[in-house]
């Protein structure tokens, strides 16, 4: 079940492989994503020191949060990976030129997942093309629609 996608994600970037990663949070950061107070746009992911972190994902404090936390909105978050799917990405950011991108936190068997992205930049004219693909599909779909009807 999806909490939030990131839907800038895949107008800026062709996706090419998909990996789904644990994150370590505290415990009012899981209660707000519950709660659905969290933004995944301008969210990025790095490698640093063979680890990955998720960092500018917002997630807003519940107003009930208790008193002897400060909680910060904004924090670096250590995502939870195989070291063999570190490796592998390691290779792939380093060497080919690709991004990591956050596309959307979901749920899995009531655990909190972040689905990340192998990606590539697109092009201005990509993403026209891809504008245009996506209103023609809608103008097939209408015209289906009104065939029938």
């Amino acid at each position: 079940m999806s909490i939030v996608d990131n839907k800038k994600a895949f107008h800026d970037y062709f996706i090419e492989e998909r990996f789904e990663a644990g994150l370590a949070l505290q415990g009012w950061e899981v209660k707000a994503i519950r709660a659905g107070r969290v933004q995944l746009k301008e969210a990025y992911v790095i490698l640093k020191n063979a680890e990955v972190y998720l960092i500018g994902c917002h997630i807003s404090p519940l107003t009930t949060a208790s008193s002897h936390v400060s909680p910060d909105p904004v924090r670096t978050r250590k995502l939870l990976l195989h070291a063999e799917e570190i490796r592998k990405l390691i290779g792939k950011v380093e060497r080919a030129g690709y991004a990591l991108v956050p596309l959307d936190l979901h749920y899995t068997k009531g655990r909190i997942k972040l689905a990340i992205g192998l990606a590539k930049g697109k092009k201005e004219y990509d993403k026209r093309d891809t504008e245009k693909q996506r209103d023609w599909e809608k103008e097939k779909a209408q015209l289906m629609r009104n065939k029938r009807g």
